[in-house]
């Protein structure tokens, strides 16, 4: 008993709050694309932070709900409905035994998010529940859900006190460019500081070739090394942007590997990857530049104000 997988959309994964300590044996933290969306979910049904969810890219599908659930819908607008009546987005909303939920393929953004009061019933693999394709770990079997998958619940719960009040502004991401912030580094000395500059005068565009490892970008002028565009293998982070031989921008996502041997010009701060996280082939990207400081109170202040919603909700 729990959700049965009818249609599994294009490609839905168990995501939680990421395989966290194990980065030195090759396997990457994984987790939530668009994690400011996925931490909006967990809050309105009143999970503790980092409780598992369902992360939907591109479409959603449909799921049978064998039991009474409340749920919440963040991140891109798949057009959600239940029973075929439209259920609001960024809100709990309760799902009673029987009826099914069908997302289409997404308006505005790219990935949504879908939180379940208690959490999934998913076996943990080293410590998280989230799944890392790749290698085949964690999710259901390590791999995207699949029609006919039955996902358990943790409980099961019709409703929430002060329901009503569990809604969030929502989120309209843009259409045709974005703007990241770039904290310099660690290999920003591998170009020349003509070069370094170009990097943020123009723009690049998102490829095809986008996805939970990592962003490649086309620029018209590549970025130019001072070197051949190598260095020693050493650790990367999310939203690190590698500068390959090519001069062709990538950015480094939620499955990214754990080294790279490529100079990481700058990173993405945290509170912009969510823009990143749902943006689309196509789209045009901007950088501009910021101090670390400012990167870390940015950070700070977006995880004391979810801190203050959990505490004013009630939420465990």
């Amino acid at each position: 008993m729990g959700i049965l997988v009818k249609e599994p959309g294009i490609f839905t994964t168990v995501q939680d709050g990421g395989r966290v300590g194990f980065q030195q044996y090759g396997v990457t933290p994984s987790g939530p694309m668009d994690e400011r969306a996925f931490a909006q979910a967990n809050l309105l049904v009143g999970n503790l932070e980092g409780t598992e969810e369902l992360e939907m890219t591109f479409s959603g599908g449909r799921y049978l709900f064998e039991e009474a659930a409340v749920i919440a819908l963040t991140g891109a607008d798949m057009k959600p409905t239940v029973n075929g009546e439209p259920i609001p987005m960024y809100r709990a909303v309760s799902i009673a035994a029987g009826q099914e939920l069908v997302l289409g393929f997404a308006v505005n953004g790219c990935r949504t998010y879908m939180a379940v009061t208690g959490g999934l019933e998913v076996t943990p693999v080293m410590g998280s529940k989230a799944t890392l394709a790749g290698k085949h770990l964690g999710g259901i079997d390590g791999r995207k859900i699949m029609a006919g998958d039955n996902i358990g619940l943790t409980a099961s719960v019709p409703a929430l006190k002060d329901q009503a009040k569990r809604v969030f502004s929502r989120t309209s991401y843009p259409r045709k460019e974005i703007t990241l912030r770039v904290v310099p580094g660690p290999q920003n000395n591998g170009f020349s500081r003509e070069e370094y500059r170009k990097f943020f005068w123009y723009g690049a565009e998102i490829t095809n070739e986008c996805d939970r490892q990592g962003c490649r970008l086309q620029r018209k002028e590549p970025v130019r090394h001072i070197g051949d565009g190598n260095i020693i293998s050493d650790g990367i982070a999310f939203g690190s942007i590698q500068i390959p031989p090519n001069g062709q921008p990538i950015i480094m996502m939620a499955d990214r590997q754990t080294v790279g041997g490529y100079p990481k010009i700058g990173t993405v701060i945290s509170v912009d990857l969510p823009l990143l996280a749902q943006a689309r082939p196509g789209m045009k990207v901007r950088f501009v530049e910021v101090g670390i400081e400012l990167a870390q109170e940015l950070y700070l202040r977006e995880k004391q104000t979810r801190k203050q919603i959990a505490e004013r909700w009630g939420n465990a």
